[in-house]
């Protein structure tokens, strides 16, 4: 197939026309041509080209759930909202822990092309007890390992993954979060969960299972190019200190946030919406501003949809029973473009998760194949139900009016 795209601009930073206003031919997957254009647009709207976009935080309901949604339906959540390249984690049904399980995932194809990946369980049935197949499951495709909404509470554990993975070339993905300061809690704890008389859960759960982390990579002494240890779903200002303090000592250490998180607080939910319920929860704004900075100054290097659907019967409850999670990826771009540069963006979704979990690099130039998101960031619509291409509608971004949005993948 030829392709002919006259007049976008590239945001891509390892591209020697980032920033510039092009026409790119491609022919047969590949970029032919790439020259300047110096005629003035027809219409007010102006599109953009950067490396198609990768998502790392997406909870998979297939296999074991798949009335939330399955592979097919998500794949066509990850077209309209830009991503080619999807990254979950395991806690399916049953648990991505052996090759077979892997295979199931990097075999699905379909008319988008969405490519899934998959952290494989760090320990059997993500129990947190005893370690799975690690060398196995790395050669069969695991991008890296995490026991994913099971935060890791054994210590010895982590160390043994630690010292393990820096022989494979792998990462840990964790989400911080102590066991029993959460236990039972429904939202940020603060004066908002005060108000709403909802147990609340401290930033203290967050943080000091990161320093538990950090100090456990020290003590390992190792060092890597690549992190050992990712942080997925960092949302406490104390924890994206300590991870700031980590890469100025020189540890090896990466982390990403929700792109939800820079748009709500926990004084939304003043009005019970089970759609906001979300892991971890929206906190303060003092936290958001940090997350803001830890974005700007590379503390933070991915931001993520934490895309986590559900049906009605586990989110039309009373609030302490509802589920926690909302749906995000097909308008994470839209949330980030009310906030952050487009540059900013593009190294956060499409640049940082290819180094970090060991994709192919993509750069638009000539004779490089095609991997690219063709987007507008000025093109206004109304996320509705018919616009919505996921099998379940948890979100409070539901009949909103959005800002940015995604054309076209290129592949």
């Amino acid at each position: 197939m030829n392709i002919s795209l006259n007049q976008v601009i590239v945001v891509d930073p390892s591209s020697p026309f980032n920033n510039k206003k092009v026409n790119i031919v491609i022919e047969n997957s590949e970029v032919k041509e790439i020259k300047e254009s110096t005629v003035k647009p027809t219409s007010e709207n102006q599109l953009y080209i950067s490396p198609s976009w990768v998502d790392v935080g997406v909870n998979y309901r297939d296999p074991g759930s798949e009335w939330h949604e399955n592979l097919s339906s998500l794949s066509r959540v990850a077209v309209s909202g830009g991503y080619r390249h999807v990254i979950g984690f395991p806690n399916t049904l049953p648990v991505v822990q052996n090759k077979e399980s892997l295979a199931y995932f990097s075999s699905f194809k379909d008319e988008t092309k969405v490519k899934f990946y998959n952290f494989a369980a760090l320990s059997k049935n993500t129990s947190g007890e005893d370690f799975t197949e690690w060398n196995d499951l790395h050669v069969h495709g695991a991008l890296g390992f995490s026991d994913g909404i099971h935060a890791v509470q054994n210590g010895d554990l982590c160390l043994k993954a630690l010292q393990y993975f820096h022989s494979l070339g792998s990462v840990w993905v964790h989400k911080p979060m102590d066991k029993y300061l959460s236990m039972y809690g429904q939202m940020h704890e603060g004066l908002q969960s005060t108000l709403l008389g909802l147990k609340g859960i401290p930033d203290a759960a967050e943080s000091l299972m990161v320093q538990r982390d950090l100090n456990l990579l020290k003590y390992t002494g190792l060092k890597s190019e690549k992190p050992l240890i990712h942080f997925s779903g960092i949302h406490a200002s104390e924890s994206i200190d300590l991870i700031r303090k980590a890469k100025k000592e020189g540890l090896p250490v990466s982390c990403d946030t929700s792109a939800y998180q820079l748009i709500f607080t926990d004084t939304d939910l003043a009005d019970f919406d089970t759609n906001l319920k979300v892991w971890p929860p929206f906190s303060t704004k003092e936290n958001q501003k940090a997350i803001l900075t830890g974005l700007k100054d590379g503390t933070i290097d991915i931001i993520q949809a934490d895309h986590s659907p559900w049906d009605a019967e586990h989110k039309e409850l009373e609030f302490d029973l509802a589920s926690f999670g909302a749906i995000g990826l097909q308008t994470c771009f839209s949330v980030l473009n009310s906030k952050l540069d487009l540059d900013l963006i593009i190294e956060k979704i499409a640049i940082n998760p290819r180094k970090i979990f060991g994709l192919l690099p993509v750069s638009i130039e000539v004779g490089k194949i095609a991997d690219f998101t063709l987007f507008d960031p000025a093109l206004t619509y109304n996320f509705t139900s018919e616009e919505n291409r996921s099998s379940s509608s948890n979100t409070a971004l539901m009949n909103t009016e959005l800002t940015g949005k995604a054309l076209k993948l290129i592949n």
